[in-house]
């Protein structure tokens, strides 16, 4: 059976487009499992921040009662805990936290520099559950930034970036935990 040249043509052509359609929807599929990794790694960066927020309360109240220390930190602590739970995008969250981390360091810091504040046994014991909240944090966010340099390299280069463009596939943005940083 011999087949004539518009048939084949026409074959040649079907085959074309049923490659590009298959293309595109790996293409896709890809960016949206990209995509989807990212929100879920950022899930888990405030899972662990919310570990964080939730610990505030009692620390500022345990240590509240026996410091000599100026309450204007623990106020500070606790009013950046209330706006990171109110804050609503990322780089809002990222900026309080940054905050946060700051009045931390100088409440760490006290707590250092007085001994009989860190001789009381749940005062010491909450510190080291913030500490090991902080390395959890850092994990997180590395994790995140991964995920983050997955997805934006496989918007970003081509052929996918048309895909990427046709469907308003998005840059996000890295966790920087210094605005300007590197």
């Amino acid at each position: 059976m011999k087949l004539s040249k518009p048939l084949i043509a026409a074959l040649i052509a079907v085959v074309a487009i049923v490659i590009v359609v298959a293309w595109i929807i790996l293409a896709y599929n890809g960016m949206v499992s990209s995509e989807q990794a990212v929100e879920a790694q950022w899930a888990q960066v405030e899972n662990q921040y919310q570990r964080k927020i939730d610990l505030i309360p009692t620390l500022v109240d345990v240590t509240s009662g026996y410091m000599e220390f100026e309450s204007g930190v623990l106020q500070n602590i606790t009013d950046l805990r209330t706006q990171w739970l109110q804050d609503l995008t990322l780089e809002d969250r990222v900026n309080t936290s940054n905050a946060l981390d700051g009045q931390l360091m100088l409440l760490v810091a006290t707590y250092e520099n007085y001994p009989s504040l860190s001789s009381i046994e749940a005062v010491a014991s909450l510190m080291d559950e913030l500490a090991g909240t902080e390395n959890r944090i850092a994990v997180e966010r590395l994790k995140y930034n991964e995920e983050v340099q997955t997805y934006n390299t496989k918007i970003k280069k081509f052929p996918s970036n048309i895909i990427a463009g046709m469907f308003d596939f998005d840059e996000r943005p890295y966790y920087d935990p210094i605005p300007g940083g590197p």
